[in-house]
């Protein structure tokens, strides 16, 4: 597992956001509901959805094709989701508490004021959501200077790659996957992790299946919370 050796070698952080950064209990399931009402014509219940982990683009493939909308259709409906998502979220986000997870706040804060390394966003919410999200948790969007994103593929172990290649776009220099850390609260977030050679760092602020599926998982670090990144990853 690629462990830290070198904390000034590493060049992106990658965030996860809900279950990372803050959480939003219950504002991302009922803006899911009224964008599929509105783009796909269907009040489907979500109470049972498991969310965690998922891009919104897998949900969609997670519960529409049984009722009859092919996944081509669901592609092809992803701009218009992105928005009717985006709308509904802004019109309904004052009604849910933003409880930002501890230690987050001074972290990206911390690390925007270091300049170094940058930060990004790799998450499941469509690129319309996240900065909204991001806004109510009292995060600046234009800190995380690049993401990928839930509407960008269904797959969310594609999206490390599509963050970095952004990145070195950037930046104009090469960043090696054993440069960048990945930080999310799922085994999900370990797995995309993997999936680039990245570190996977894990944060015990979710709201996991299992209590103990984030160390089976086996994450490079496993924190109760970012209060002790610092000390624990990046001693810088």
């Amino acid at each position: 597992m690629p462990l830290v050796t070198n904390p000034k070698d590493i060049q992106l952080i990658l965030w996860d956001i809900d279950g990372t950064l803050l959480t939003m209990k219950g504002v991302g399931r009922e803006t899911t509901r009224l964008a599929m009402l509105e783009v796909f014509k269907m009040d489907i219940g979500l109470e049972n959805h498991y969310f965690g982990g998922k891009t919104d683009w897998r949900t969609l493939l997670d519960l529409l094709p049984p009722l009859g909308v092919t996944e081509l259709m669901i592609e092809a409906s992803m701009p218009a989701y992105e928005q009717a998502a985006a709308s509904h979220m802004t019109r309904i986000i004052a009604d849910y508490a933003a409880e930002v997870c501890p230690g987050a706040h001074a972290l990206v804060t911390e690390l925007h004021h270091r300049g170094f390394p940058l930060q990004g966003l790799v998450t499941g919410n469509t690129s319309t959501i996240a900065p909204i999200k991001l806004r109510a948790g009292g995060f600046d969007p234009d800190w995380f200077v690049v993401g990928a994103y839930g509407s960008e593929s269904p797959d969310r172990n594609a999206l490390p790659a599509l963050a970095v290649a952004r990145a070195e776009k950037l930046t104009g220099r090469k960043i090696a996957p054993e440069q960048v850390i990945v930080i999310g609260d799922t085994p999900a977030d370990i797995a995309c992790a993997r999936a680039l050679g990245a570190v996977a760092v894990a944060v015990k602020t979710g709201f996991p299946a299992t209590p103990t599926e984030l160390a089976e998982s086996n994450p490079d670090y496993l924190l109760n919370d970012l209060t002790t990144f610092w000390e624990t990853v990046l001693p810088l």
